[in-house]
């Protein structure tokens, strides 16, 4: 995966002092790289029964689509409160500092579904774990959860417990 991590752009004291930001654009822009990174994130699922691939926003919106596509799934996007039109399902959680909440529409996952969760980052990993009970509590059954990068040294994939975590990139500091 070193061809696609020497098309991350690092940018230090992002947002904040002390944080180095791993910027997925320059990956994003790169035809070659978009393409290789969306057929390797495929690969690992090749053989999987997946119904549903549900992308968290905002950049889950950019990989789940084109996975649901190869996978031949459906996509649903997991949302930000307000965003979506029908009657929603949600659920809060707890940041460093404060809560958010993710929202998700309550017909979106039928009972059984197997669903991949799909995002572009696993940092602490609470927003991909309140993802999986939201749609767990749908009625879902989440497959796994995949994503481009994982900063392993925030351990998020510790909060996802019997999943199948698949990330392309891993950095560890």
């Amino acid at each position: 995966m070193e061809d696609l991590k020497q098309l991350i752009r690092e940018i230090p004291d992002y947002p904040k002092p002390g944080i180095l930001f791993y910027d997925i654009t320059t990956l994003l822009k790169d035809k070659k790289g978009f393409t290789a990174m969306i057929d390797r994130l495929c690969e690992h699922y090749h053989g999987h029964h997946i119904d549903l691939v549900a992308g968290i926003e905002a950049r889950g919106f950019i990989f789940a689509p084109a996975l649901a596509y190869r996978l031949q799934a459906g996509f649903v996007p997991v949302r930000k409160p307000k965003k979506l039109p029908s009657k929603t399902a949600k659920i809060s959680y707890a940041l460093e500092y404060g809560m958010d909440t993710l929202e998700v529409h309550e017909d979106a996952v039928q009972k059984g579904q197997k669903v991949l969760l799909c995002d572009d980052l696993l940092a602490t990993g609470g927003t991909a774990a309140a993802a999986v009970q939201l749609i767990r509590s749908l009625g879902g059954t989440v497959d796994g959860a995949a994503f481009a990068v994982e900063l392993n040294f925030l351990q998020g994939r510790k909060k996802l417990p019997n999943l199948d975590v698949f990330s392309l990139m891993q950095y560890d500091k």
